[in-house]
C-alpha cells in the first residue's frame, strides 16, 4: 500500500509539473524558433546546415552541428516541436558548460534518435543520466512530435508526445546555454534530416 501510494504521488507530481504546458501561448514564454524567429537567436558550431525553410529550421547535411542559444539558463521549461526521420540523429542539450563544444560529456542531452546503438540513451533519454525501456517505446521517425522538458534544480522530467519517457534527480550541471543538435548516424553515416517548427521556453 505504501508502494503504491508512493507511486500515485510521484505520477501527481508529474502531472502537475506539466499542467501548465499545454498552454504556450500564456506569460512568460520565449520563442526561440517559430513566429518568423530561427537562426538569430543561436550560435552555430560544427559544420551543419543549419537554414530556415517554409518557417522551419532544418538541417540534413553535414558530419554534425549545433544551435548553441546566446543566454544561458537555469531552470526553466522547454516545449519543442520537431520533425525526425527513423535514422535522424538530434537532440536538445541542457545546461552546456562549453558552448563551443557541445556534448553530452558537458551536458545533459535530451536524445532523438531511433536507432542509437545502445538503445537505452536513444529517444525519450538523457544520455547516461536517465535512459528508458528497451526496445523504445517512444520513437519520434516519420513524424511531427512535441517535447516538453522541466528542468528545476536537480529533478530533469522529459515528456514526449503526452508521456513521461524519463527523469532524473542530479546536480552536475547547474546552468548553461541549450543547443539544438543535428548529429551523424550510425557509425559517422549521415543521418536523417531534423526540422524544428516551434522551440520555446520559460523561465522558472
Amino acid at each position: 500500500m505504501k508502494r503504491t501510494l508512493r507511486q500515485m504521488a510521484v505520477l501527481l507530481t508529474v502531472a502537475l509539473t506539466f499542467a501548465g504546458c499545454a498552454h504556450i501561448g500564456g506569460g512568460g514564454w520565449t520563442t526561440l524558433v517559430g513566429d518568423g524567429k530561427g537562426l538569430e537567436n543561436f550560435e552555430r558550431v560544427g559544420d551543419a546546415n543549419w537554414r530556415t525553410e517554409q518557417g522551419l529550421l532544418v538541417a540534413d547535411r553535414g558530419k554534425g552541428g549545433q544551435l548553441v542559444t546566446k543566454k544561458s539558463y537555469r531552470d526553466f521549461m522547454i516545449i519543442a516541436e520537431f520533425y525526425a526521420e527513423t535514422d535522424t540523429n538530434s537532440g536538445i542539450f541542457l545546461r552546456i558548460q562549453d558552448p563551443k563544444a557541445p556534448g553530452a560529456n558537458n551536458s545533459y542531452e535530451v536524445n532523438i534518435w531511433d536507432i542509437r546503438p545502445d538503445p537505452k540513451y536513444g529517444t525519450g533519454a538523457i544520455v547516461d543520466y536517465g535512459s528508458v525501456p528497451v526496445p523504445l517505446r517512444n520513437k519520434a521517425g516519420g513524424r511531427w512530435n512535441t517535447y516538453e522538458i522541466h528542468a528545476q534544480g536537480s529533478r530533469i522530467t522529459v515528456k514526449l508526445n503526452g508521456e513521461v519517457t524519463t527523469s532524473i534527480d542530479d546536480r552536475t550541471y547547474a546552468a548553461g546555454p541549450i543547443s539544438l543538435q543535428y548529429g551523424a548516424g550510425v557509425q559517422g553515416a549521415m543521418g536523417g534530416p531534423i526540422k524544428w517548427r516551434r522551440v520555446q521556453i520559460r523561465e522558472l
